[in-house]
């Protein structure tokens, strides 16, 4: 299956788009996450373009070229959840199936708690529901989730988290990515080496600290949460506690064996899930 790659312009920003699928088929919107771009999908969106669906991925704000403002402020989840629908709007789909991973994840619970009428489905690769993800935070679950997030104190630090993550040929970038293909690597180091985007992606972690995520309230669309049992990041804790925070059909899937990484490194596992729970949720066929 062949992807294509465009530019889109939405909300008065360019964005880089990687699809698949009959352009008449249903939309499946897909978000990246932290260090990585809309590369990650393509396995993906092969898998769903199979079923008939037209499936989108884009290099998110500050990834993509044309979508990169200076500011930390305008990073904020509200700007990063707001692209998603201009994209939505823009490809003419009233409403779509979300997908998002890590930092893609955290938007895309965002749109489901505020603009539940968007969405066909939410799928989050993961990423817990924000509460539950605060309360781990917090130490109200028990677990060491304190611990598992210490790192991004050491990422919100300007021109510090920069000049360690690209020393040495960008070593520090080159090791996130030892479990991932070294095709998509190279697309990733392609974005992130550029310090400007690097700095634009580590905007996300200065605009919004984990634990300031702005409140979503109990999720009111069919959802399928996806947590694996080696990732390095995020516990058990939070992810077993998201479903109390899902008032709609819920499938919860832990991955044994799999790290936080699942879009690069157990994609046929997760393509299956994504695949069933869209058939489930269902949605008429555009007119």
């Amino acid at each position: 299956m062949d992807i294509e790659q465009s530019d889109l312009m939405a909300g008065g920003m360019t964005f880089r788009c990687r699809a698949a699928g009959p352009r008449n088929g249903r939309l499946v919107l897909l978000l990246h996450g932290f260090p990585q771009t809309s590369r990650v999908w393509d396995a993906t969106l092969a898998a769903l373009a199979e079923d008939g669906l037209r499936a989108v991925a884009f290099d998110q704000r500050g990834y993509s070229p044309g979508a990169r403002p200076d500011s930390v402020d305008a990073y904020a989840i509200k700007h990063l959840a707001g692209d998603v629908l201009a994209v939505a709007r823009e490809l003419g789909a009233d409403t779509f199936h979300l997908v998002g991973h890590d930092w893609g994840g955290i938007v895309a619970w965002q749109i489901a708690g505020l603009h539940p009428d968007v969405l066909d489905s939410l799928t989050v690769v993961s990423t817990p529901h924000p509460t539950s993800f605060k309360a781990a935070l917090h130490g109200e679950l028990g677990g060491d989730q304190p611990q598992r997030s210490a790192y991004a104190d050491f990422l919100r630090q300007p021109d510090v988290a920069e000049d360690f993550l690209l020393a040495s040929d960008a070593a520090g970038l080159r090791g996130l990515y030892s479990e991932s293909p070294a095709e998509q690597v190279a697309d990733y180091l392609a974005v992130l080496c550029d310090r400007r985007a690097l700095t634009a992606s580590l905007n996300y972690y200065r605009a919004t600290a984990f634990d300031e995520q702005p409140h979503v309230s109990s999720i009111q669309v069919p959802t399928l949460y996806v947590w694996s049992t080696e990732d390095e990041f995020l516990g058990k804790e939070a992810a077993r506690a998201t479903a109390q925070h899902v008032a709609a059909p819920m499938t919860y899937v832990e991955l044994e064996g799999v790290s936080h990484w699942i879009p690069d490194t157990a994609a046929a596992q997760f393509n299956a899930l994504l695949q069933q729970h869209i058939r489930t949720a269902g949605a008429p066929d555009p007119t």
